[in-house]
């Protein structure tokens, strides 16, 4: 029943209540829309890791200077290095907190038939493709839509792109395994623990 015309306005609430419960063990909060008095039985030795799934500017501001990152679906390599890592890295710095962490997740697979691949993604998750953040996000990548961003090709295609992203400012990646069979599965996993080890 909570009224969401205001997202920022939410989030920025929401995290004014969520951090000092998690940092500090309590909190003293009144908002226009979400309000909080409350202390924790016993306040966390090590406060758990926090990020946004933030896209848009505003958003990643609020994500640098108040949470630990990001997390993002369907970003690829260009719109990472030349949209998320600005914006939320200069609003971590001028909080003078730590480099943000940047979570992406993607659909990867090491295939024979990457187009079967891209064509599946295309008919299966087309909402994506229907969701006004995510074109803005395909938009300034460059691509169409979800299948363009799908990480499919030989191991040492996979690879290349999985590097790629790194070099983009991805700390963290979270792979979605699109195996349609068991060695595509066996294949991707090995080259993931691969890359992993070497990390």
């Amino acid at each position: 029943g909570l009224s969401f015309d205001k997202p920022i306005r939410h989030l920025r609430e929401f995290l004014s209540i969520l951090m000092p419960l998690l940092n500090d063990g309590k909190v003293s909060f009144t908002g226009e829309t979400l309000s909080c008095n409350a202390q924790v039985f016993q306040t966390a030795v090590k406060p758990p890791s926090v990020v946004v799934a933030a896209l848009g500017p505003q958003a990643l501001r609020v994500a640098g200077a108040r949470t630990n990152g990001t997390t993002l679906a369907w970003v690829g390599p260009k719109t990472i290095a030349e949209h998320i890592v600005p914006l939320i890295g200069a609003a971590a710095d001028k909080a003078n907190r730590d480099a943000p962490r940047i979570i992406a997740t993607l659909p990867v697979v090491v295939t024979k038939d990457a187009a079967s691949i891209r064509d599946r993604i295309a008919k299966t998750l087309t909402m994506y493709g229907e969701l006004p953040s995510y074109q803005a996000m395909f938009k300034r990548e460059g691509v169409s839509g979800p299948a363009d961003l799908a990480i499919a090709g030989s191991a040492a295609e996979v690879e290349d792109s999985l590097m790629k992203l790194k070099v983009a400012g991805v700390t963290d990646f979270a792979a979605a395994v699109y195996a349609t069979n068991s060695d595509e599965h066996i294949q991707t996993r090995a080259l993931l623990l691969k890359i992993g080890q070497m990390s």
